[in-house]
């Protein structure tokens, strides 16, 4: 992995985290926060579009198509279980859960159908990932799993993660072997789940400007935000980094979250949150090393 590509994974994760702080601001919104981040994420990547088509370096393929309408579906599913998630449970069981289970079925989706072959330091790497974003989450405490909300947030955790690793096998397909552009495949992907959900959001026009009220705002920071996090993510695969190398690394974003809970929302640390990120830390290096 070069260190182009993991500068732009750590640049993601810390984005990533700030948009997800923003998204759970305006969890109660539901489906019509979804619609109202990407509506603005259509209209504000646009020019970039325009710019890829009248340079003529996109070529449509029925196959990349297919992929890019693929991937648009479960990035709509992943968003509304994410929301939903952040309706019923805390953001400190959902978003860990999710991130923690989303790069293991992501590096296994990369062994079985891309090939990579999987290293021992690879592998421990994985692990610590993992281990590190449950210690930050739970502060070494099973008990954050059964507490009211805990047992929502495992189920509607692991749900996103699937969908994460869904669109991520999805995705490094079609920027690795159809050469498909990350912007393009997140516009279009965007484009179509603002048409999927426009017609959830005009049969409720009251409700879902209700819903939006004080949020607007939030969903500008989480349009500009959200695609910018995982075209770079896109754009470390394009040039060839691994995937099971990449979906977890992502997950620096877990600690990021941690610090910037601390920082920004003061909220206590603890002794296992500092270890959690340790591990984490130690579990990135390993897999920027394999």
């Amino acid at each position: 992995m070069t260190l182009a590509s993991l500068l732009l994974v750590v640049l993601a994760s810390f984005i990533h985290a700030t948009w997800n702080l923003l998204a759970k601001r305006a969890a109660h919104a539901g489906a019509t926060f979804v619609f109202a981040y990407n509506v603005v994420a259509c209209i504000a990547y646009a020019p970039w579009v325009i710019y890829l088509l009248a340079k003529g370096g996109i070529a449509w393929t029925a196959m990349g198509a297919a992929f890019i309408v693929l991937s648009s579906l479960i990035h709509l599913a992943y968003s509304l279980c994410l929301q939903r998630g952040y309706q019923v449970a805390d953001l400190s069981v959902v978003y860990p859960v999710a991130r923690g289970t989303g790069p293991m079925l992501s590096s296994l989706g990369a062994f079985v159908l891309l090939g990579e072959v999987p290293t021992g330091t690879g592998v421990v790497g994985l692990v610590l990932v993992v281990s590190g974003i449950l210690l930050i989450s739970t502060q070494g405490k099973i008990a954050a799993f059964t507490r009211p909300g805990g047992q929502a947030g495992l189920r509607w955790g692991t749900v996103t993660g699937g969908f994460i690793a869904g669109y991520t096998v999805v995705d490094a397909v079609a920027v690795k072997s159809l050469g498909i552009a990350p912007v393009v495949l997140e516009w279009v992907s965007n484009l179509l789940r603002f048409f999927m959900l426009l017609p959830v959001v005009l049969a409720r026009p009251r409700q879902a400007m209700a819903a939006m009220r004080g949020h607007w705002w939030t969903a500008v920071g989480v349009g500009l935000l959200a695609p910018a996090s995982y075209i770079l993510v896109l754009a470390a695969l394009s040039d060839g980094a691994p995937l099971s190398l990449v979906a977890p690394m992502r997950e620096m974003s877990m600690m990021v979250g941690a610090l910037m809970g601390m920082v920004i929302l003061r909220e206590r640390v603890g002794p296992w949150r500092l270890a959690g990120c340790a591990v984490l830390i130690a579990g990135v290096i390993l897999l920027s090393a394999s």
